[in-house]
């Protein structure tokens, strides 16, 4: 008797190869999604810098699929998203934007666009991507100003409908259009953001269709299981026991300096719990972040530790809890600023959560990256810029640090002189690796870079910037690198401070180094 064509198709069990060809073709999405955002958004940030993330979830908002984009933007959407999509009703052809940090969110800067996907009427997932903006309508250019207040960083946008049924919400895109004062490149970059869904909602369509979507729901339940298989071999080679490590972030901007960060990580045969006991109250400054920030520092570090070939899906993090007292430094409460938290604060859970580590498996844990993003926001009533900027690795026991690159929980490009020059009122004097600024060890940690800022034009600028009075850590006996400077005019400048330049002021940002690791010979 012959088989009916519509007949639902047979399920198999996937194998390794199969399993590894789906993990490809659900990347693919993401990595199409990303070019298409690349290629036609319009601002230095998303164009050149490559601020932007993208991926892909399944209908409940659980993690299937990302590209190798932003590690604070990823996690972050990995740990909220099913919070975020179980409170809305979707319908084939919805957007709903959001950046509010406390309902699913980073920082105002980053702003999300999420697109359910529908198979005949039938709820197949999401694809989803957060890219940084320039201009979110803040108190100062640039849109990362030292703020004490949500309200200062500018437009808070709560999960909202911008699309319905593949049509612009009129009054959603006016009022945010207003409250960014019509500009024309944020204009430009959401429509990239637009275009980037629809076409991960197209490619993601076209897989599931060939598939068939009984085969598709168990490709990804296969593949999460997968992943567990997969982390659990890597995390398994973590001794049981329990580990604790602190540091301090500088100050908060304010009127608080020395922070604490702790963190205890107890590792059993079943679960691997990191407790931020100890860590300071939420402060006065922007330095405060969110769970879902924490949430992606702790992912990023533990997915270190997985084979290389680890599916980044939501697998992968069964076994790993996070505790952090509600009110916290890393469990901030509304209405907390939090610019700084995303960028800065994040890379200093990446710190104590690595200095834990080391004391478990002291071979696979390197020193202490520049641990800073280096933030500079600057610009006037027409124009607004912003970058981070790059500084050392931390050295390990099989080499020295790389210089002068992002590491950690960003993985953004350098703007290019040229390109930075072509569209503002900037001269770069220097750009190069800053000499001696990795800290010594067997192997040398490495070096940071100066950055020399010549204004052409009166400027408002602001400086997020950490390890300028706590220098990046060595391991096994390697000493700590160079903490970072900024300087105005050859006068120092504190880390995080907003001020006005005129036309002709030089400012330079020396960036820290990288630990070393081991005794020096």
């Amino acid at each position: 008797m012959g088989v009916d064509a519509l007949s639902p198709p047979k399920l198999l069990k996937m194998n390794v190869i199969e399993l590894s060809l789906f993990v490809s073709r659900m990347q693919s999405v993401c990595d199409e999604m990303g070019a298409a955002l690349q290629h036609t958004a319009f601002s230095p940030n998303i164009r050149d810098r490559l601020d932007f993330s993208c991926a892909v979830f399944d209908e409940d908002g659980n993690l299937c699929a990302q590209a190798a984009h932003i590690p604070v933007h990823l996690g972050s959407m990995a740990y909220a998203m099913q919070s975020i999509v179980s409170e809305i009703e979707w319908q084939p052809g919805d957007c709903v934007i959001l950046n509010d940090p406390f309902l699913g969110g980073t920082h105002l800067p980053d702003v999300t666009f999420i697109s359910p996907v529908f198979v005949d009427n039938d709820l197949h997932g999401f694809v989803a991507n957060r890219a940084h903006h320039a201009n979110i309508g803040a108190t100062t250019p640039g849109s990362m100003p030292v703020a004490r207040t949500l309200e200062e960083e500018g437009l808070v946008i709560q999960p909202v409908h911008l699309c319905r049924k593949n049509r612009i919400v009129e009054d959603v895109w006016s009022r945010i259009m207003n409250a960014l004062k019509r500009s024309s490149v944020a204009e430009a970059d959401f429509n990239a953001q637009l275009s980037a869904n629809r076409t991960g909602v197209l490619r993601l369509l076209d897989l599931i269709r060939t598939m068939r979507s009984p085969q598709y729901r168990q490709a990804l339940s296969g593949l999460n299981d997968y992943a567990e298989r997969m982390a659990a071999s890597g995390l398994g080679d973590i001794p049981r026991g329990s580990y604790r490590f602190s540091d301090l972030m500088d100050d908060d901007g304010q009127d608080q300096n020395d922070i604490p960060i702790c963190v205890t990580i107890d590792i059993s045969d079943r679960f691997v719990t990191v407790d931020f006991n100890g860590t300071a109250a939420q402060v006065s400054g922007n330095i405060n972040c969110p769970l879902s920030v924490t949430a992606a520092a702790v992912y990023y570090c533990f997915f270190c530790l997985m084979p290389e070939d680890t599916p980044p899906c939501a697998g992968a993090f069964r076994s790993i809890r996070i505790r952090a007292a509600k009110g916290s430094l890393v469990n901030a409460s509304a209405p907390a600023a939090v610019a700084a938290g995303n960028v800065e604060t994040s890379t200093r859970i990446v710190d104590v959560i690595l200095g834990a580590l080391a004391q478990a498996i002291p071979e696979r844990i390197p020193a202490a990256s520049q641990g800073t993003m280096n933030n500079v926001a600057m610009g006037s009533a027409s124009w607004d810029y912003y970058e981070t900027l790059a500084g050392g690795m931390g050295a390990g026991k099989h080499g020295g640090g790389l210089n002068a690159v992002q590491t950690h929980m960003t993985n953004t490009s350098n703007t290019p002189i040229e390109i930075l020059e072509m569209h503002y009122p900037i001269r770069i004097n220097r750009y190069q690796l800053r000499p001696d600024s990795g800290g010594v060890g067997t192997h040398r940690g490495g070096l940071g870079l100066v950055r020399e800022y010549h204004f052409l034009a009166d400027t408002s600028v602001s400086l997020i910037t950490e390890r300028r009075r706590h220098s990046p850590w060595g391991l096994a006996g390697g000493g700590p690198a160079a903490s970072g400077i900024n300087l105005l005019n050859g006068k120092a400048l504190p880390g995080k401070i907003t001020f006005r330049v005129n036309a002709g002021d030089v400012l330079a940002v020396a960036t820290p180094g990288g630990g070393g690791w081991g005794v020096c010979c």
